[in-house]
């Protein structure tokens, strides 16, 4: 039950902000869950916390690194045209 009072009071304090914009409330959701996610972690022991931020900070590099390539090949895609 206190898990869920806790999820709710935060989403209280982000109407009585107020954040209304769709973007604003999901970005605000997905830093709650992350972090509530992350304090999980923490109390099983499977890493440690630098070892952990190493690994997010490698992994939000590699995101980067995708995204830039997915966008290099959607500019460089060529049409190939049948020869009669």
């Amino acid at each position: 039950m206190t898990k869920s009072k806790f999820v709710i009071d935060k989403l209280a304090r982000l109407f009585e902000q107020g954040l209304i914009s769709y973007k604003d409330l999901s970005s605000e959701i997905f830093n709650i869950l992350r972090s509530k996610r992350d304090e999980i972690v923490f109390k099983m022991k499977l890493t440690s916390k630098e070892e952990t931020d190493i690994l997010t900070k490698r992994i939000e590099k590699l995101e980067k690194i995708i995204k830039n390539f997915e966008k290099k090949n959607i500019k460089n895609k060529t049409i190939k045209v049948k020869k009669s």
